[in-house]
C-alpha cells in the first residue's frame, strides 16, 4: 500500500506565495514521474506540473513563469512553490505518483486527498 499525503495549501492574497508538499509513504521500490494537478471550483482536474525522477518538468501554460516543481527522491516528496498567485489559481491541489513497489512489477498511480488552496483578490 501507497499513500501521498499533501500539506501546506491555505489562504493567500493575490500576488502572494505558497509551497505545497507531498510525501510518499508505504511499500515503494521506486517512484517514476511526480506530479500536481488542480480542481477548480465546476472544472474538471487539470495538470499543473510534473517532474521525471530525472528532473525533467512539465509545466500547464498557466502557471510557467510563477509555480516551479521540485523533488527530493530520497525523502520521497515533490514540491510546488507557487508565486504571484491569481484567484484563478483557486482549486484543490492534489499530488499525483507512479509508483513501483516491487522490483518487477509496473508503475501504478497513486493519489493524495488533496490540500485546498484560496487565493482571494
Amino acid at each position: 500500500q501507497v499513500q501521498l499525503v499533501e500539506s501546506g495549501g491555505g489562504f493567500v492574497q493575490a500576488g502572494g506565495s505558497l509551497t505545497l508538499s507531498c510525501l510518499a509513504s508505504g511499500i515503494i521500490f521506486r517512484i517514476d514521474t511526480m506530479g500536481w494537478y488542480r480542481q477548480g471550483p465546476g472544472k474538471q482536474r487539470e495538470l499543473v506540473a510534473t517532474i521525471t525522477r530525472g528532473l525533467g518538468t512539465n509545466y500547464a501554460n498557466s502557471v510557467k513563469g510563477r509555480f516551479t516543481i521540485s523533488r527530493d527522491n530520497a525523502k520521497k516528496m515533490v514540491y510546488l512553490q507557487m508565486n504571484s498567485l491569481k484567484p484563478e489559481d483557486t482549486a484543490v491541489y492534489y499530488c499525483n505518483g507512479d509508483v513501483k513497489s516491487t522490483s518487477w512489477g509496473v508503475p501504478l498511480a497513486y493519489w493524495g486527498q488533496g490540500t485546498q488552496v484560496t487565493v482571494s483578490s
